[in-house]
């Protein structure tokens, strides 16, 4: 195969690392896990005070590979390569840039698909439950390990920005801005509701046994494909679906109703094929749960606004006119308790037909709004330096 001409502002081939933690890590569940490891990558360089670290967490179902190739060859870029990079809107020629698998993935972080200790197996169903704070403070031990202080700023859509927003109440010190993109406080009702469908659709596959499937040698394939099914209808609008699939067919006769086949229906086929063959069953179960149950205002006696009272950052909110999944009123909310905690918060709705996907797309006036408001950061690092 020709190996790739790279972009000028993309990253080329880039090496994941491992870090490695070897003492007792006590969960929020109180279980406790006897050390663990995080894939992760950085992008551009440190600077001597280190203080422009930039820390990415992602959602659901992505991982440490946000940015550049893996291989000369590799024709599939990481899933936020229009957004990182050189002279992008978070520029590597300015910041260091760090992403990583979450404690619980499934791309080479310790997770259901790692070896229990002692040669017992894979930890499967056994590996125990964990949250948006037991990231969070997975992700501090990995900035310690690479001199990182405090983060000019933690980025994250969805699932990503609820780390983002705990980051800013967890270590108040060491976030100078926190930037939410596409997400929320806490669940809905109705977003609870999908997980949990997704869920179901998982372990009623014949084959999820009971979550040891590996030992039996097959995979909840058909579970795990409804899952991501649901999941994508839900992170796309109705308006961007009949624009790109509208009523088109790909196979069939309509006028007989015969062996009919709509766009629509062989995309969703495709990507929930595609899904169960890159992420595992029991990791989508532990990050759903961890979706779920995200709820910082709890602690508080469910005031948001008292929970985010002792955070120091900046705040950037970014929310997308169609997303109805994490929709612009979940922002507004987050909006409404800072400025009544009294903090430095931008907020930002987007005009876009793309649902809550849009966040992972270079639209060109979200690209502008996150790329301006890092750049103006880059510019005030040193006030903010520990």
């Amino acid at each position: 195969m020709k190996d790739r001409a790279f972009e000028g502002n993309d990253l080329g081939v880039i090496t994941p690392r491992t870090f490695c933690h070897e003492s007792a890590f006590l969960l929020r569940s109180g279980a406790n896990l006897p050390g663990f490891e995080l894939v992760y990558e950085t992008y551009g360089k440190l600077n001597s005070q280190h203080s422009n670290a930039v820390l990415i967490c992602h959602a659901l179902s992505g991982h440490h590979h946000a940015a550049g190739f893996h291989s000369k060859d590799d024709d599939k870029p990481g899933w936020w390569n229009n957004c990182i990079g050189p002279g992008k809107a978070i520029d590597t020629t300015r910041f260091f840039v760090v992403t990583l698998n979450n404690l619980g993935g499934c791309h080479g972080s310790t997770g259901p698909c790692s070896a229990r200790p002692e040669g017992m197996g894979n930890w499967g169903p056994d590996f125990p439950t964990v949250t948006v704070e037991d990231w969070v403070r997975s992700q501090a031990l990995l900035a310690d390990h690479l001199g990182i202080r405090q983060f000019a700023a933690v980025i994250g859509g969805s699932l990503g920005g609820m780390q983002a927003m705990q980051w800013s109440i967890d270590f108040p010190e060491r976030v100078c801005a926190a930037i939410m993109i596409a997400s929320a406080a806490k669940l809905t009702a109705q977003n609870i509701a999908f997980n949990e469908i997704a869920r179901h659709a998982i372990t009623s596959d014949p084959h999820f046994a009971a979550g040891r499937y590996r030992a039996t040698g097959e995979n909840p394939d058909v579970g795990l494909a409804l899952a991501r099914m649901i999941g994508h209808v839900t992170y796309l609008s109705a308006s961007g679906m009949g624009q790109r699939f509208g009523r088109q067919l790909k196979s069939g006769d309509l006028a007989l109703g015969q062996d009919v086949e709509f766009q629509v229906q062989s995309y969703l086929r495709y990507q929930g094929q595609t899904f169960s063959r890159q992420f595992d069953a029991n990791t989508y179960i532990l990050m759903t749960r961890a979706l779920d149950l995200f709820d910082p205002a709890a602690a508080y006696g469910d005031d948001l606004v008292e929970a985010l009272s002792g955070a120091k950052a900046k705040f950037l909110v970014i929310s997308f006119s169609s997303d109805w999944r994490f929709s612009t009123e979940r922002s507004g909310e987050i909006v409404h308790a800072l400025i009544r905690a009294k903090k430095n918060v931008v907020s930002s709705v987007i005009e876009s037909e793309h649902g809550h996907d849009s966040f992972l797309l270079p639209l060109p006036r979200y690209l502008a709004v996150l790329g301006t408001y890092l750049r103006q950061l880059y510019e005030t690092l040193d006030e903010h330096a520990p």
